[in-house]
């Protein structure tokens, strides 16, 4: 018979009564109650309330007793008076009476309240995140988590992919932020990276010859902290297939994802995922990762306003530098509201947001005189308003406007509680730009640079590179990335040629992707692949806003664990051992 316990605390129930049990634990909770001491014990399952008096030798152990202390009890199982069954427990129709008690473990005074919900502040949570995690939320987050892990990997397995694990120390390579680097002792001067992501392996995984991959794989990022992300690590369930095209992807990914959402949230999903090219998403909601909880489209109306008697954006239209977005206000038909939308634009580093307002029949406000009574009215039409709305503009260059745009149907949504607030709407966002202009002007990958053109070398050769879609597609739930994929570029003179348009010599390629592009050059299929945030998924199914609160043991916003004091200096007999010398740090 185990030493510690006979069962534990979530599974004693009344048909237990008369038994003599034992249970091990943390002291949650101490009570007492005159001549009786109650304490409520916790493990990992749930919490038994035990009794002792002061008649008992017990006592004496119990009253000093700090909580979160652990101890050993054993005792008589009694059913509990009908005026103190606790029915918020599952265990509340029993009790422990307790005949011997073992402390096996002593604690000091807390620096936070393990039985409470009372915010510590982040740094004490971090600091001590050992009892931050005993806490019932964050530990019911934590068990979540490796459901939803067990499910996933199921299922991926069900469909036939086979788990692979690729290298932790690799190469570095340019793909968007930066690398964790370890310096290689036996090659001096030499560095390995963490992986990003397992990008390049997954994809000479089938060039190897096998069919389905996946692995829930560690990705290890040199970049900011986020509410959705978190610095340094995170997790991805990586996926690859061989032979196929995106709508393939499509079918393997979907009954995985939304099989995983409907089984930890008891919900149905709307299926297949709607599909939204980048162009609409941008011109509709403003953004590429839309949360379509909140039904509010936006409209183009340049048309409208052009050669219009709004002088201001008729200008900035014939200029050719402005469109002219639309978004419609449900229930936002008053000055004041209108007057607040403007003053948050202003916020938003805009001049100000345009309106119309619709009531008793007539469109009123500056906008709607200049432009006449036909026009306002082809804008109420076209954007499906009545008496008692709004309608808002943004005018100026696409990417501006989109941007004030999504905001304001954001904030419009909320405000006026028109977004629902349960539930999940995914969608994919399909067909984006194979390449975009940065700020200087010149053509960069404006996704991943290891997609498929579509229009392959063809398109490559003969069309304006802005104008070429790529077969990249994102997942997106309630406003939240969950990933990105494609389908790959496994030609070798297509990806020359991809990366030749973004600046990249051939021998830059050979260099930077010499393993890949070798492979590539002994036959490779096609094929494609995806890789959502294992983080973000539990984040969203247990309903958290910031990604910490998913996480065994995340670092701060500094990137800073505070629990294990990382980053930390390392002595000189270490640092010359790796052929590194000191330098002084300029601040």
């Amino acid at each position: 018979m185990n030493h510690y316990r006979t069962h534990k605390c979530s599974e004693l129930r009344a048909g237990n009564v008369g038994e003599t049990v034992k249970i091990s634990g943390w002291v949650h909770r101490k009570r007492d109650h005159g001549g009786l001491l109650f304490i409520d014990l916790r493990d990992h399952y749930g919490i038994t309330q035990c009794v002792t008096d002061m008649e008992s030798d017990v006592f004496k152990l119990v009253e000093p007793l700090k909580v979160e202390s652990v101890i050993k009890v054993s005792g008589e199982l009694v059913k509990r008076s009908d005026d103190t069954i606790n029915n918020k427990l599952p265990t509340g129709e029993v009790e422990v009476k307790i005949q011997d008690l073992e402390i096996l473990s002593t604690s000091e005074i807390l620096p936070l309240q393990v039985n409470s919900d009372d915010d510590a502040g982040e740094e004490i949570r971090l600091r001590y995140r050992y009892l931050d995690l005993r806490r019932e939320r964050l530990h019911r987050n934590i068990i979540l988590r490796s459901s939803v892990i067990q499910s996933i990997r199921r299922r991926m397995i069900d469909q036939g992919f086979m788990e692979f694990q690729t290298p932790i120390l690799t190469a570095s390579s340019p793909e968007g932020a930066r690398d964790f680097l370890v310096p290689a002792r036996l090659h001096p001067g030499k560095f390995y990276a963490l992986p990003q992501a397992p990008q390049q392996f997954k994809q000479l995984i089938m060039v190897s010859g096998f069919d389905k991959y996946f692995q829930i794989a560690p990705c290890f990022r040199d970049e900011d902290s986020r509410a959705d992300r978190s610095p340094g690590e995170f997790y991805q369930l990586d996926l690859e297939m061989s032979f196929v095209e995106q709508e393939d992807v499509f079918n393997a990914v979907e009954p995985v994802i939304g099989g995983v959402f409907e089984e930890f949230t008891n919900g149905n999903l709307d299926k297949p995922f709607l599909r939204l090219t980048y162009a609409d998403a941008m011109l509709y909601y403003g953004t590429d990762k839309p949360d379509l909880r909140n039904p509010i489209q936006i409209e183009d109306v340049t048309d409208i306003f052009d050669g219009s008697g709004f002088s201001l954006f008729a200008k900035l239209i014939t200029s050719k530098s402005a469109v002219v977005r639309a978004i419609p206000g449900p229930k936002c038909g008053s000055r004041s509201v209108a007057d607040r939308m403007n003053s948050w634009a202003q916020g938003e580093g805009a001049p100000g947001m345009g309106y119309i307002i619709y009531g008793d029949g007539e469109a009123k406000g500056p906008v709607a005189s200049a432009l006449g009574k036909e026009k306002s009215e082809e804008i109420k039409n076209r954007l499906g308003l009545k008496d008692g709305d709004a309608a808002f503009f943004a005018c100026s260059n696409e990417k501006e406007a989109a941007d004030l745009a999504g905001k304001a149907r954001v904030k419009i949504g909320i405000d006026q509680e028109i977004s629902e607030i349960k539930g999940y709407k995914f969608c994919w966002i399909v067909d984006f730009p194979m390449y975009e202009l940065d700020e200087k002007g010149k053509v960069e990958f404006s996704h991943n640079p290891f997609s498929m053109p579509q229009g392959g070398l063809d398109a490559l050769n003969n069309e304006n590179p802005l104008d070429i879609k790529a077969w990249q597609y994102d997942l997106v739930c309630n406003g939240v990335e969950l990933s990105s994929g494609a389908i790959r570029n496994h030609l070798p003179e297509v990806m020359y040629k991809a990366f030749e348009i973004a600046g990249y010599s051939k021998d830059t390629v050979d260099n930077n992707f010499s393993g890949m592009i070798s492979a590539f050059k002994f036959g490779a299929p096609p094929h494609g692949g995806f890789a959502p945030g294992i983080d973000r998924i539990v984040m969203l199914i247990a309903n958290e806003p910031n990604i910490r609160e998913v996480i065994l043991f995340p670092m701060n916003g500094k990137a800073e664990d505070l629990m294990m004091g990382a980053p930390s200096e390392i002595n000189d007999d270490q640092l010359k051992e790796l052929h590194i010398k000191r330098s002084k740090i300029i601040k």
